[in-house]
């Protein structure tokens, strides 16, 4: 069997999986706090073996990433509203237990009057723990991440401080995506919160995938396929072209 068949298979199997992350990536682009993710693979020459030109090339996957550049801001004017201004994450506690760290702050009160992600995964403070909320308490968010609430009827100097929101900004390429789409240090360790950070109250970040290049991206993968496909159809042609003559010479 002619090796280039196998060589277009690699090729096309490295574009169907760089397809499968754009696509994720067009599915959410609506999706608060989202981070694009980056599928990458590059081209390495094949090694001849005795005899033959080096004319053949495959492709290999390289690590995977995200990209980490800020989405547009919305200003939604609820009170549980909350966007990161720069760089860092809201740190939550993921469904396993583990400490876990998201953009998207359309925060709500769950049942057990938790403050919770959209999600409802519940928001951790400064302590690491989930944040209690007063029965139908007004909650104000602080820059600084500070949350404070006014119960029903109270008087308005009676406001009470609940807890911080714990903000952490560990560099970026110690941070890790999982299946969950939630990210976690490499280490798997939990992040030391940062003080210098500051949130924006009645704001959510948009994701930060741009449709148009996704959907560039999405029909240059598609031709690339098809090219793929393209050179296994012609490596079968000359197949049989080859075994055709042999016949007929035998």
């Amino acid at each position: 069997m002619d090796r280039i068949l196998y060589t277009a298979s690699n090729g096309a199997t490295r574009i169907l999986e760089q397809q499968s992350a754009i696509s994720n990536n067009m599915a959410n682009v609506s999706t608060t706090g989202f981070r694009e993710q980056l599928a990458v693979y590059r081209s390495v020459p094949v090694v001849p073996q005795a005899g033959e030109l080096p004319t053949r090339v495959s492709t290999v996957a390289s690590t995977p990433g995200s990209r980490f550049g800020q989405g547009a801001m919305l200003e939604t004017g609820h009170a549980l509203d909350a966007a990161i201004a720069g760089q860092g994450w809201f740190a939550v506690q993921a469904p396993d237990g583990t400490e876990a760290y998201t953009r998207a702050g359309e925060f709500a009160v769950n049942q057990e009057n938790q403050l919770v992600t959209h999600t409802g995964l519940p928001v951790l403070s400064n302590d690491g723990r989930p944040i209690e909320i007063p029965e139908r308490g007004s909650v104000t968010f602080a820059t600084d991440g500070q949350i404070s609430a006014l119960g029903a009827g109270d008087n308005p100097r009676d406001i009470q401080m609940l807890a911080q929101l714990k903000l952490v900004n560990p560099p970026t390429e110690q941070m890790l995506r999982g299946d969950d789409g939630l990210f976690r240090l490499a280490g798997g360790q939990p992040a030391q919160a940062d003080e210098s950070m500051r949130i924006a109250p009645g704001f959510i970040e948009k994701s930060n995938v741009n449709p148009a290049e996704a959907m560039v991206a999405m029909i240059s993968n598609a031709r690339q396929f098809e090219l793929q496909m393209q050179v296994i159809k012609n490596a079968s042609t000359n197949e049989e072209r080859g075994n055709s003559i042999l016949s007929a010479v035998g």
